[in-house]
């Protein structure tokens, strides 16, 4: 089967699909083509406002509601609005994103809206010591939140290694040494900032040893996304310059996480980015690639389709080539 791209008005990118009153809300970032050269820090990636999408049942008709948040109405902007999340409390719905401050070092914002659909206003500055890129946010069945983020190379996680922001660190430590891992900190009770020390998150493989800083076909890249099924906590993440969507699993939200396998394969393009959840009794995953660009990396549209789980838990590998 073929899957198709869910809108094909403008690309739409790295998407983190939620069920909000009984509607999946897609929450995507907008591609443009910014004239700007391909490099591996991800320059190229210029997005400047952010659309939610939504749909009433998988498949189904796509609303787009419009630009939900832009750059310039950011007063700490600088540059580049990548990939985002959403989360709900009290009826408030709060934007989570990170963007380049005004010294080009990655920081994650907020910005509240009374709809899933938008537009959110955001706060005058970014998170208290946040850093780096792509935000998951993650309720658990106790209520409590957490988020879940970082990426290497273009996102500058590799740069926060001491704790503090060095600019002169490249891609990534590709030594034997423990892979570098996403972050997690609970959120405070008004969802702006950290209730907590951030913690690093350890990828294990089956012999319960960190998945190695060489291991690329294993570690964490980017693009993070927790879910919870059968009371296992699922963190699946990208792989980046290997093009894999992989998953490893933890007994809370902390982990350690022990590395499981492959949900997909690399997709047309270089980037995969995905969230997953379950909608009306079944499981989705929502991914992209760059099918209606012809290839163009920085140009992708996000589209849907079933996952699966064995009667073990584990998920069934899809083929991103379909």
């Amino acid at each position: 089967m073929k899957h198709k791209p869910l809108v094909t008005h403008m690309y739409t990118a790295d998407p983190r699909a939620h069920v909000f009153n009984d509607k999946v809300y897609i929450y995507t970032s907008h591609d443009i083509e910014a004239g700007i050269p391909e490099n591996d820090f991800g320059d190229h990636f210029d997005m400047r406002d952010y659309h939610v999408l939504s749909m009433a049942s998988i498949p189904g008709e796509v609303t787009d509601h419009g630009v939900a948040l832009d750059i310039k109405d950011i007063p700490w902007a600088g540059r580049q609005l990548w990939s985002n999340d959403c989360a709900t409390k009290d009826g408030k719905y709060y934007l989570y994103y990170p963007m380049k401050d005004k010294t080009d070092v990655f920081r994650l914002g907020v910005a509240i809206s009374d709809s899933p659909s938008g537009p959110f206003k955001p706060e005058p500055e970014p998170m208290e010591g946040s850093f780096s890129i792509d935000p998951c946010v993650f309720c658990d069945t106790d209520g409590q939140y957490y988020m879940y983020w970082g990426g290497i190379w273009g996102g500058q996680l590799q740069r926060w290694i001491t704790g503090k922001y060095d600019p002169t660190v490249g891609q990534e430590p590709d030594t034997e040494s423990p892979a570098i891992g996403p972050r997690i900190a609970k959120l405070r009770d008004d969802m702006l900032g950290y209730a907590e020390e951030i913690k690093e998150i350890r990828i294990l493989d089956e012999e319960g040893n960190p998945l190695k800083g060489t291991d690329h076909n294993r570690r964490f890249f980017e693009a993070c996304w927790m879910h919870k099924y059968n009371g296992k906590y699922y963190l699946s993440y990208s792989t980046g310059n290997t093009h894999l969507i992989l998953y490893a699993i933890g007994d809370n939200p902390y982990g350690p996480f022990t590395y499981q396998g492959v949900i997909l394969t690399p997709v047309l393009g270089w980037t995969t980015h995905h969230s997953i959840l379950e909608f009306k009794g079944k499981w989705y995953l929502y991914y992209h690639d760059c099918e209606l660009s012809a290839g163009k990396t920085h140009l992708r549209s996000i589209k849907v389709r079933e996952l699966r789980y064995n009667p073990d838990g584990s998920i069934v590998t899809m083929d991103g080539g379909n």
